[in-house]
């Protein structure tokens, strides 16, 4: 490690001890993990929707570009509506608005932004990214690792390339993006050619030449590398764009038994990404801390004392949510029959118009 580097401790930390406040909710907290089901644990379930089974259809890249782009247009705009309707005095939502837009107005005024611009309602790619990438790719977590999941986002492109074409013969786990059309894909180098490598760290290359895998898959992620919109360098407390998705595929790689409280979260973001007012105490039980933060000019190791989310936690989880991820209405659903247990439902909540489409 270079001198850049920040040791805010030598080490990974072990399972912290639980603040007061995520103490209480967790206690009430209703979810199911791996290691909560019992017999269920050990019965691996073949979901029709990202199951392992290779498309036998041709892939349509232009299709499938058209209607993420629309998609995405859509779930910005929708964002944009409940960031101001969330404005209001007593939402406990509001004050992750207010530093996200803080960020994001800051990012662009000093063009620190990088494309897809404006930045605002994404996870916002930045000057530095792939200088970031290449601080991640040094550290011994990721050279290490024989399974990295990556984020899908721009900034994070640098680190999925590094991953496929870093040695090691390393497998570079990716969601589909907003889980809207599948799952996780699996991809590594001997899939691909010098030719296709590039595309292959895209979304449209992600789905054309990934391996689509479930819930059933027998899988081990050794590193997390997620995207962020502020982070605290001090906790490891992290804001992402807003709408959740990290702390699904989180708790649903939870769920798999593919990861544990010390796998390893990392995330690269600009050195103005990072804050120092994320109330540590406002955070919800799902909220997945950093472990490790890269910038373009620094590694940070945050020594986090959040605690890490240990599974989904379906009171938290709403209906329209619900609606719109297939593999997550399957799971809860076959999870039900098994146990003959009633999960909970978490309270309404206005989605952006992804949860309307059709469901298959």
């Amino acid at each position: 490690m270079d001198a850049s580097t920040i040791r805010l401790s030598s080490q990974l930390p072990p399972l912290p001890a639980i603040s007061l406040r995520r103490t209480a909710t967790h206690k009430h907290n209703r979810f199911l993990s791996a290691s909560s089901l019992g017999h269920v644990q050990t019965k691996r379930f073949n979901l029709e929707d990202g199951g392992g089974v290779p498309r036998a259809q041709k892939f349509d890249e232009a299709a499938f570009e058209a209607e993420r782009l629309r998609l995405d247009a859509a779930a910005r705009e929708s964002m944009a509506e409940i960031s101001k309707r969330d404005d209001v005095e007593g939402d406990p939502k509001a004050w992750k608005w207010v530093i996200r837009k803080r960020i994001w107005d800051l990012m662009e005024a000093r063009n620190f932004a990088q494309n897809p611009r404006p930045v605002h309602h994404r996870i916002p790619n930045f000057v530095g990214a792939a200088a970031a990438a290449q601080k991640m790719a040094q550290l011994e977590a990721f050279q290490g690792a024989q399974c990295v999941k990556v984020n899908p986002d721009s900034p994070q492109k640098q680190v999925r390339l590094l991953t496929l074409t870093g040695g090691g013969g390393k497998k570079l786990l990716t969601p589909q993006p907003r889980l809207r059309t599948g799952f996780f894909s699996v991809l590594n180098a001997s899939m691909l050619t010098p030719s296709t490598i590039h595309e292959a760290c895209t979304s449209i290359g992600v789905a054309k030449y990934g391996r689509p895998i479930g819930l059933d898959e027998k899988i081990k992620v050794d590193l997390i590398v997620i995207g962020s919109v502020a982070v605290d360098p001090k906790t490891g407390a992290r804001l992402g764009k807003g709408e959740g998705f990290a702390e699904l595929e989180y708790g649903m790689l939870r769920y798999m038994g593919a990861i544990h409280d010390s796998t390893p979260v990392v995330t690269s973001v600009h050195d103005c990404q990072l804050v120092d007012d994320i109330p540590m105490e406002k955070l919800l039980i799902h909220d997945v801390p950093v472990d490790i933060i890269c910038t373009p000019t620094q590694v940070i190791f945050t020594n986090t004392p959040i605690p890490k989310p240990q599974g989904i936690y379906w009171d938290k989880l709403s209906p329209e949510k619900l609606g719109q991820i297939r593999v997550l209405r399957d799971l809860k659903r076959r999870i039900q029959q098994e146990t003959g247990q009633v999960l909970p439902t978490g309270p309404s909540e206005k989605l952006p118009p992804t949860a309307a489409r059709r469901r298959r």
